[in-house]
């Protein structure tokens, strides 16, 4: 996937990471209520650091009983952005959640009303 070549239909934007949830029968209220504590905090301050361009959760139907019904989207500038990734959230991540056993802690928790199907990484792109 690369627009190296002018011969490309494309130009390249930026990267999204995108991670694929399937929340457990009617946990999805739960689910969106634990985002909206650390998870909404800590992307709030990567985009005021700069870490991150910006952050979206999409909300749907799952199509089958093996698919996800909430997307997690992080939106970085570039490939670049994602070198020394945790070096750069690492911190965010004590100051707003705690230590490494209050994140594990949360960890164990989340797996109880969610399942992470897969994680991405996907260019933006405009065609030409």
């Amino acid at each position: 996937m690369s627009a190296g070549s002018s011969m490309a239909p494309y130009t390249e934007g930026p990267v999204w990471n995108i991670t694929m949830v399937r929340t457990k029968a009617g946990m999805t209220d739960d689910y969106l209520k634990n985002l909206a504590g650390a998870y909404k905090s800590t992307s709030e301050a990567m985009k005021k650091e700069g870490i991150i361009m910006d952050y979206k959760i999409l909300l749907g139907n799952a199509a089958s009983p093996q698919d996800y019904d909430l997307l997690l989207m992080t939106e970085f500038k570039n490939m670049a952005a994602l070198d020394d990734l945790r070096a750069k959230t690492d911190p965010i991540e004590r100051k707003l959640i705690g230590s490494e056993a209050q994140m594990r802690e949360g960890s164990v928790k989340r797996a109880e009303i969610r399942e992470i199907l897969g994680d991405k990484i996907m260019r933006e792109i405009t065609l030409k």
